[in-house]
């Protein structure tokens, strides 16, 4: 397995158990949209949907990890999580939530990648929000990225290094 791969799956898989136990919802790996092309996947790896919680990993491999989604499915997952009315969520309620799923993210795959050479130190999640986000960044740097969904909601999750 390449570490692109390995690293996604550790990634996604760590989101997916930490979405199914803390709401209930369960995702899966879903599949690129449509026919995939080295402008499909571009778009992909560097596009960003509403609400976009970051964290700076750092270590010998430097990477960031972002966590998206619509407004809408973050704020589904946010009620499911707190046990509250989706109607009576606070902008802030659905935030926390977006920003303790990058916490929890970052430090479940931590401890599954300790022992290996992509140990790294935690910074401060963070929000990023607006419309049609791009990441601007060198040719060398390498995207994994993955997108959660059930039908109902999707996450996506990257790593960038």
């Amino acid at each position: 397995m390449d570490i692109d791969n390995e690293l996604g799956l550790i990634f996604s898989s760590v989101l997916s158990e930490i979405i199914t136990t803390v709401s209930g919802f369960s995702l899966n790996v879903l599949p690129p949209p449509g026919k995939t092309t080295d402008e499909t996947q571009d778009e992909h790896e560097n596009s960003f949907d509403e609400m976009t919680g970051i964290m700076s990993l750092s270590g010998k491999k430097n990477s960031i990890l972002f966590i998206s989604a619509k407004e809408n499915d973050m704020s589904q997952l946010c009620s499911s999580i707190i046990g509250v009315p989706q109607n009576e969520l606070t902008k802030e309620d659905v935030e926390d939530t977006l920003c303790e799923l990058v916490n929890m993210t970052a430090g479940s795959a931590k401890l599954r990648l300790s022992g290996t050479e992509y140990v790294f130190n935690l910074s401060s999640p963070f929000i990023l929000k607006g419309q049609n986000m791009h990441i601007v960044r060198k040719r060398k740097t390498r995207v994994i990225s993955r997108d959660l969904g059930n039908g109902e909601i999707t996450v996506r999750i990257k790593v960038v290094y």
